[in-house]
């Protein structure tokens, strides 16, 4: 592939990345380009056409007062070819160009959100997600608007090129015309696209940040709404909102400038070309129809000549997006996969040695955590906030990497396993539940070929299946987005199924039935260890980050897990006698909890009572 050089001016910075476009699509472009240039050379065949006609049919025509069936069938038939090959043109031309121009714009966003995927949780962590949008969207777009206008611009050179050899063969005199006439076009493109540049890319700068902005308000609608801050969000918005119809509005003042010069030059040359031409007629010098086809190609090529300056009016935008584009796809920290493969199908055993990590260089979260969780065994792990239960998570689903350390699942570790083997065999359920506004088949099966017996299986043990019949349409309802018309519990209960359909290995749960009822939770620990009773194929271990005394109690072991590491091990009631810390904090979450059940019981009191004075 073509390089595109850092830096340099944007005009050629510019052709660089056409060039790229040329060496990704060469055979659309090549069929664009020819139909381009049989448009431009249809166009200057009009203008001999007129020239002949005017010589050879109209002239005699008003001269003897009469003409000839031939010759008017020679002069519709002349013109009609030409009208019909220059329509081939323009047909080709914007077909090749729209083919062109999607087809790019289709295979980089494929190669954006190809290396989002690649790429570790962590750099996304670093990127803001209205960014990565913008990235994907308008940086993409921004990059192949040229290519609407290249074809064109092609066929107005080689129009140009036809022109200019027409109109030396018809009159030198009126050629020279000509030749005075479009190196001003050029000049002026050339003067356009330098005062563009730095407009064009502040606007596409400013696009990307009125994304961010938005992206972040949308996300965080209900903080915004339950805090009153619409006003206070809405500033934040205007600011670069404004800046962006400033910045649109310079762009588009540029080019108000520059297009009527584009429209008067070519108007300017045809008067001049009358003015020297009837002169010429006058002395002898010249036929009228000579004069007459230099001024129809100057009328002609007034409009596609602007195909010029819009090519080199997007270099700059494209550059900005090719630029912002090149810092996703040149991004490293991508994953690196064996070959190893998982052949078990029973319940797999996890193994974690001197497991070390930190977002900062300065503050390690976890720090030399070490422990084993036996196939088919319910772990509970219990830490205080900011203990590293969550990040410990991402660690053992691989969505980063440890600094020191092992992970390993039946004792392979996961950075050995192939691409995509461990999700065969591990799935996490975030304590958030996301949804997609989907159906509620298409949030549990997400593509995948489930039946709705296994769905309705993975529901049952999740708890999910009782609200799930009482919907309307069953599994076929509209969840909204985000899962917005189901409840926090019902949503997490959806997630569950969604782990469950796949029947997990090793299943992990980090804090993910918090918004269910203790009785509820435990019926799903339950409806866990029933499946590997009814069938020993669907044997899973579970390890679920706990609060609730109730689910610390159900596990066979408790791992308490303070500043980074394991601290204690043991069933539930060992810990409660040997370590103090650990009895603090499950008494305090318990404390907590009844104060939470407390007030959701006042809550309801208060609103039945309401209920009633109504």
């Amino acid at each position: 592939m073509p390089k595109v050089p850092d830096k340099g001016s944007a005009t050629r910075r510019g052709f660089a990345v056409l060039r790229v476009a040329i060496w990704e699509e060469p055979w659309v472009f090549a069929f664009s380009v020819a139909a381009s240039v049989l448009y431009g050379a249809m166009t200057v065949a009009d203008g001999w056409a007129l020239g002949w006609a005017t010589d050879h049919v109209i002239r005699p025509a008003l001269e003897r007062g009469d003409t000839t069936f031939g010759a008017l069938a020679a002069l519709v038939s002349l013109f009609l070819g030409i009208a019909i090959l220059r329509a081939i043109g323009v047909v080709g031309r914007r077909i090749g160009a729209g083919v062109m121009q999607f087809r790019l714009q289709a295979t980089y966003r494929r190669r954006v959100t190809r290396q989002y995927q690649q790429l570790p949780l962590e750099w996304h962590h670093k990127h803001p997600t209205g960014q990565l949008l913008s990235n994907a969207n308008a940086d993409v777009e921004s990059i192949w608007f040229v290519i609407a206008p290249l074809p064109m611009a092609i066929g107005v050179l080689a129009m140009l090129a036809f022109a200019t050899v027409a109109m030396f063969m018809a009159d030198t005199w009126l050629a020279l015309v000509g030749c005075l006439v479009f190196p001003l076009v050029f000049v002026a493109n050339v003067i356009f696209q330098r005062v563009l540049q730095p407009l064009a890319t502040r606007a596409q700068q400013l696009r990307a940040d009125v994304s961010e902005v938005a992206h972040e308000s949308f996300d965080g609608a209900l903080v915004v709404k339950t805090l009153g801050r619409e006003a206070a969000e809405t500033e934040r918005f205007r600011a670069p909102t404004y800046a962006l119809r400033d910045a649109n509005i310079a762009v588009n003042k540029a080019r108000g400038m520059f297009d009527p010069v584009i429209d008067a030059l070519p108007r300017i040359g045809v008067l001049i070309v009358l003015l020297v031409g009837v002169g010429r007629v006058r002395s002898g010098g010249a036929d009228a129809g000579d004069v007459v086809q230099v001024a129809f190609l100057f009328t002609l090529i007034g409009f596609p000549i602007r195909a010029l300056g819009w090519v080199l009016g997007e270099l700059p935008r494209s550059v900005v997006g090719w630029d912002r584009v090149q810092r996703v796809l040149t991004a490293e920290g991508g994953m690196e996969y064996g070959e190893d493969r998982l052949t078990s199908n029973t319940a797999a055993q996890l193994d974690v040695s001197g497991l070390r990590f930190g977002y900062l260089p300065e503050r390690d979260v976890l720090n030399g955590m070490d422990f084993t969780v036996e196939p088919g065994r319910t772990v509970a792990v219990v830490g205080p906030t900011g203990a590293g239960k969550s990040t410990m998570t991402t660690l053992l689903t691989r969505l980063v990497d440890p600094e020191e350390g092992s992970i390993k699942v039946d004792g392979t570790d996961l950075r050995g396993l192939a691409r995509g083997e461990l999700a065969e065999s591990v799935a996490l359920v975030a304590q958030t539940a996301f949804l997609f506004d989907d159906t509620i088949r298409g949030n549990i099966t997400l593509g995948g070929d489930y039946s709705d017996e296994d769905i309705w299986d993975a529901l049952r043990i999740a708890q999910g299946d009782g609200f799930v019949t009482t919907l309307s349409h069953g599994l076929d309802t509209k969840v909204g987005e985000r899962g917005t018309t189901l409840s926090g519990g019902q949503r997490q209960r959806i997630a569950l199924a969604r782990a469950l359909v796949r029947r997990p290995r090793l299943l992990i749960l980090d804090d993910a039935t918090s918004a269910v009822d203790p009785q509820v939770e435990a019926r799903i620990l339950a409806g866990l260890r029933s499946r590997v009773q009814e069938d020993a194929t669907a044997a899973t271990t579970v390890l679920v980050i706990a609060y609730r005394k109730a689910t610390i109690s159900l596990a066979d072991e408790v791992l308490f897990l303070d500043e980074g590491r394991i601290t204690a091990q043991g069933t539930h009631a060992e810990l409660q006698e040997t370590s103090a810390a650990y009895r603090e904090l499950v008494d305090a979450y318990e404390k907590d909890a009844e104060r939470r059940l407390e007030e959701a019981e006042l809550d309801k009191e208060l609103d039945d009572l309401d209920g009633v004075k109504a």
